[in-house]
């Protein structure tokens, strides 16, 4: 399936221990941009609408999109424009649109009208980083009207028990992710395979879709390029399919 990126609107504002290094405010730093301001990304805030000469989709049916990765689809400050976003998503129904939010406690007020079973193509992730957000989070996600949810354990900053959560049968997939970039937090293998064992456990599928720029395995410390943390991850072949 080929994935796309569509950023309607860009900026975020910190919420928890894993911001702490966050990319966005890193490659924002280093154009002198203010990542704290939430601004409407004008060129293409309209993507998954767009066509080409040929007025064919630019995004083509059947792709992955992933929606809104530099910043927070559910922020406050995008209430304004997150309709539009909806009836785009809406007009796409042939695509996977896969939303990455830190505001669950947000997503009751902000669903269309008519959310239901047309909207299963919208996949919508708790992203947690330590046991304490995935205490906060999770269960609201387990109490929302969703037909998919997934957790993303990313940046892991610590071993993570999700086995009441995964024993709900509500949970579709996790994804284990380690940290980037100058600064970042070592990722601990066992920590990844302790969740990974959990989701076998519970017969959830698992992905470690991300090794980390410092990844801590038999004893030895990794120093990993960005370029090669997702190849890196994907070598590892512990992923779960069920």
């Amino acid at each position: 399936m080929a994935r796309y990126n569509w950023n309607p609107w860009h900026g975020c504002h910190k919420k928890s221990p894993g911001c702490q290094h966050c990319y966005v405010f890193g490659q924002d730093k280093r154009y002198e941009v203010d990542s704290s301001i939430v601004r409407r990304v004008v060129t293409n805030f309209n993507y998954p609408i767009k066509r080409n000469r040929k007025k064919e989709f630019i995004v083509p049916p059947g792709s992955s999109v992933a929606t809104c990765f530099t910043s927070d689809f559910f922020i406050e400050e995008a209430d304004e424009w997150r309709a539009e976003a909806w009836e785009m998503m809406a007009m796409r129904r042939d695509c996977i649109f896969f939303i990455i939010t830190k505001r669950l406690e947000r997503i009751a007020l902000t669903l269309p009208c008519d959310w239901g079973e047309t909207w299963n193509h919208v996949l919508i992730n708790v992203t947690t980083e330590n046991q304490a957000m995935a205490d906060e989070r999770i269960p609201i996600m387990l109490d929302l009207p969703l037909a998919y949810r997934g957790v993303v354990v990313a940046p892991i900053l610590e071993r993570v028990n999700l086995e009441k959560y995964l024993g709900t049968g509500k949970i579709n997939a996790v994804s284990v992710g380690g940290e980037s970039y100058v600064g970042s937090r070592i990722t601990r293998y066992d920590d990844v395979l302790a969740i990974r064992n959990q989701c076998l456990q519970y017969k959830v599928s698992f992905m470690f879709h991300q090794t980390g720029s410092k990844l801590l395995k038999d004893g030895r410390l990794y120093t990993i390029p960005h370029y090669k943390e997702y190849e890196q991850a994907k070598k590892a072949g512990i992923d779960l399919k069920f």
